[in-house]
């Protein structure tokens, strides 16, 4: 359960902020990187388990960096956290932005978009895992942002319950596909279509959509792509790179549809659909 203490209860104090303040002012190069995993080890032990209430890409956050990757970068690197996903996405914000994330873990790619986007925008955030929601919740309600709304259900090739493999060594890591980590551990959860969410919602179109679901992308893309009518299609589209677990030839799938690939980062493939 998420702590009822106040944001700034759990605020980093002496050494152990002035360890991540210097992690945070770090390049990212391999020395670095390395530098960071020492300071991370020593700063979590000094926590002892606590989360810690911080801010990051412009956004206040309650975090608990022990078991998933995303908190621990937005703790202690959140100036390389997926720059250039972010830096497009910034670039297409327009009045009325329509944004959905689907695998919304702790809120990061969704609070960014709200800060930027105003008050005229959508955004839709979707989290399956029941742990990860309630922080997901904790940190929209936190930045009081009226433009995005939290749904928590799996989105799958169609509706009803279905399994969701957890990888206990990083929460933010949860699959329809069982996920690399042996203990992965089963939960049942509903689930719905991509389009089937998209017209509950009343959405009309998409500016952008996110999706990070560990390398079952393909489950929910061939069936949206294969129905969606053209008005729902996204301008942008970042996924997860699944290629060496996707059973689909996502793009060039997205390339009968008109995407083009636009970046491709260590993480992700960003795909750009020309009007």
């Amino acid at each position: 359960m998420i702590d009822a203490a106040s944001y700034g209860a759990y605020a980093l104090k002496g050494i152990t902020r002035l360890a991540v303040n210097w992690t945070r002012a770090l390049p990212n190069t391999w020395l670095a990187r390395r530098a960071v995993i020492l300071v991370r080890r020593f700063v979590m032990r000094r926590l002892a388990g606590q989360p810690v209430d911080i801010e990051a890409l412009g956004v206040k956050l309650r975090v608990r960096p022990y078991n998933n990757i995303c908190e621990k970068r937005m703790l202690f690197t959140p100036q390389h956290f997926d720059t250039t996903e972010l830096a497009i996405l910034a670039q297409s914000i327009r009045d009325g932005f329509v944004f959905i994330d689907v695998g919304a873990n702790i809120g990061a790619y969704a609070l960014f978009v709200a800060s930027r986007a105003g008050a005229s925008a959508r955004i839709l955030a979707i989290e399956p895992q029941p742990e990860i929601y309630e922080r997901l919740i904790y940190n929209i309600r936190l930045n009081a942002y009226r433009t995005i709304k939290a749904i928590d259900c799996a989105v799958a090739e169609k509706p009803g319950e279905v399994t969701l493999f957890l990888d206990p060594n990083n929460a933010g890591e949860s699959s329809l596909k069982v996920v690399s980590c042996s203990g992965a551990e089963p939960i049942r959860v509903q689930a719905r279509t991509l389009l089937e969410l998209l017209q509950g919602e009343g959405y009309t179109r998409i500016d952008a959509i996110k999706l990070d679901v560990e390398g079952a992308e393909d489950l929910i893309l061939e069936p949206f792509l294969a129905t969606a009518p053209v008005d729902l299609l996204p301008t942008i589209l970042i996924l997860e790179n699944g290629i060496g677990r996707w059973q689909t030839d996502l793009a060039r799938l997205l390339g009968t549809k008109g995407y083009t690939l636009k970046a491709t980062t260590r993480q992700n493939l960003v795909f750009e659909r020309k009007d």
